[in-house]
C-alpha cells in the first residue's frame, strides 16, 4: 500500500468524503450530494506523462524554430516563425496582441511542459518533487492559458483566405504546432493528483 496516498477523496465543491475505488475505462466518480466529478479513470500514468512531456518539449522546439508557413507572390517568398510574428506585431505597435500571443502560444505551453517534466521526473525516479504543491497550482492555473488549438484554427482560416491571393504552403513549424496541440491536450487531461498517489520510498528512521 502506498503510504503517501489516501484511500479517501473529498469533493472540492461540498466537502463530502468518499472512499476511493478503482474505475473502469471511461468511468468517472461523481459526488452524490452535489453531482460534481470527483475523479476519472486515468489512461495515463506518471511515466507516460513524462514521456509525452519530453516529446512535447522537442515538438515545441520544432514548432518555434521553424517557419509556420510560407507565402509566395511574384516570385518572392516570405516566411516567419511564431516569435518573428510576435516581434513584428510588437514593432507595429499592436503590443496587446503580441503579448497575448507570446503568453498563450510560447510561454504557457513551455512552462507547462517543463513543470510536468520536473514533477513527473522526480516521481518516476522514486523521489518527492520539491515544491510539488506550488507546481500543481501553477499547472492548474496554466491550463486555460494554453490556446494552441485556437491558434491552429486561426492559422487554417488565414491559410484558406490567403490562398485565394497568394501561394501559401505549410512549413515544418505548422506541423510542429499540430503535433504539440495533440500532446498538450493529452497531458492536460491527466489528473495531477496522481503525483501524490504514486508509490514513493519510505525513509527509515534512526
Amino acid at each position: 500500500m502506498n503510504p503517501n496516498a489516501s484511500p479517501l477523496v473529498i469533493c472540492e465543491h461540498c466537502d463530502a468524503v468518499y472512499r476511493r475505488r478503482p474505475l473502469a475505462c471511461g468511468e468517472k466518480a461523481c459526488c452524490l450530494r452535489c453531482g460534481a466529478t470527483l475523479y476519472r479513470h486515468q489512461r495515463l500514468n506518471v511515466h507516460s506523462v513524462l514521456a509525452l512531456s519530453v516529446a512535447g518539449l522537442i515538438v515545441w522546439l520544432i514548432a518555434n524554430l521553424w517557419p509556420v508557413f510560407s507565402i509566395s507572390a511574384s516570385g518572392i517568398t516570405s516566411s516567419s516563425t511564431l516569435w518573428g510574428a510576435v516581434m513584428a506585431a510588437w514593432n507595429e505597435h499592436v503590443r496587446v496582441v503580441a503579448v497575448l500571443v507570446a503568453a498563450t502560444l510560447f510561454f504557457a505551453p513551455l512552462l507547462q511542459l517543463l513543470l510536468l517534466i520536473w514533477a513527473c521526473g522526480f516521481v518516476a525516479a522514486g523521489r518527492k518533487p520539491p515544491g510539488l504543491i506550488q507546481v500543481v497550482r501553477v499547472l492548474k492555473w496554466l491550463h486555460p492559458w494554453s490556446m494552441i488549438e485556437v491558434f491552429m484554427l486561426g492559422i487554417l482560416v488565414a491559410v484558406v483566405k490567403l490562398d485565394t491571393v497568394f501561394e501559401v504552403s505549410p512549413d515544418i513549424g505548422l506541423w510542429g504546432f499540430a503535433a504539440l496541440m495533440v500532446l498538450i491536450t493529452l497531458v492536460a487531461s491527466w489528473d495531477t493528483h496522481d503525483l501524490w498517489r504514486e508509490p514513493l520510498p519510505v525513509e527509515a528512521c534512526g
